[in-house]
């Protein structure tokens, strides 16, 4: 249709030799981007840390922390890309002969092509900080891990599991301590201790083990059955308590990521759209200003 409309008329198709996307400007705002991005982040770790003591009191609850990073990102995020896509809007050259909303719609796309590339420097930028704070860690780990073989070592010939040593002590703790040193019934202790671990895999303790752990405290710490079966009873409540206190802790850091996601991806749409906006706004007002320049320098007459 287009080729016979040109045939009937006479005219000839023009079509530019210059592609619509100058990279010049694109790279440009998203290096500022990224610098304004990594200083902004070191000013808000900073703040941040001022937030964290290690002393009991002094500082800001969890929740407080976790509002006041979520809204420093987004504030991040909006300034960076205001920033990019403004400087990627005004930087580049003017198109000539092109209709105002191709204009519009090429210095909008400029400036989401400038945030993309922004995202994907910072991304790597803080995935190799990540990767040399991991480096460390893994550095560190592997000392503690030596150590701790070392420890373990040393408490696994007592048959005694550290994850329920202080339950199993609990339950094998005399009526009344005496001078006298007490003896130290290491195959009660392994045995009390490994159904315990059983309990805790099973998600409860049965009947049978619970009268046979009784059974073990009477005899060794000189209760009567009732006694003993209620100090079974007892410990075995804080481990459930333990257990349902780490499973709150577990849920909450799982609430915690999901909303931190959520909130980073609509900071990251956001952002995307203020980029585009902002190269759309720089860009008209780079032609704005070159259109008063040339009516100024017009010769009169």
């Amino acid at each position: 249709m287009a080729m016979s409309l040109s045939s009937t008329t006479g005219v000839t198709p023009i079509e530019s030799s210059q592609t619509a996307l100058s990279w010049g400007p694109i790279i440009g705002g998203a290096i500022a981007a990224t610098g304004v991005t990594l200083i902004l982040l070191l000013l808000g770790s900073g703040l941040g840390l001022t937030m964290v003591s290690p002393w009991s009191g002094e500082s800001s609850s969890a929740t407080a922390i976790g509002v006041t990073a979520a809204i420093w990102l987004v504030a991040v995020q909006w300034l960076s890309s205001a920033l990019g896509g403004y400087l990627t809007g005004r930087l580049r050259t003017k198109w000539a002969a092109v209709h105002s909303d191709e204009v519009f719609f090429r210095d909008t796309a400029h400036g989401f092509l400038s945030w993309a590339l922004a995202t994907v420097l910072v991304v790597g930028v803080l995935a190799s900080s990540l990767t040399s704070l991991a480096g460390a860690g893994a550095s560190a780990v592997g000392s503690a891990a030596t150590a701790a073989g070392t420890v373990s070592a040393a408490s696994s010939s007592g048959g005694t599991d550290l994850s329920t040593s202080y339950f199993t002590d609990a339950l094998l703790r005399p009526e009344r301590v005496t001078g006298e040193a007490r003896g130290n019934d290491g195959a009660a202790t392994a045995e009390v201790s490994r159904i315990l671990i059983q309990g805790a895999a099973k998600g409860e303790v049965p009947d049978s083990d619970r009268t046979y752990i009784a059974s073990i405290v009477s005899a060794r710490t000189g209760l009567n059955e009732a006694d003993a079966r209620a100090r079974v009873d007892n410990v075995l409540g804080q481990v459930e308590e333990a257990k349902v206190a780490a499973q709150k802790v577990a849920d909450t850091a799982r609430k915690t990521a999901a909303t931190t996601a959520l909130v980073g991806a609509i900071s990251l749409l956001v952002g995307a759209f203020i980029a585009s906006a902002a190269a759309a706004l720089g860009g008209r007002q780079r032609d704005e200003e070159e259109d008063l320049l040339l009516v100024a320098n017009r010769p009169l007459g």
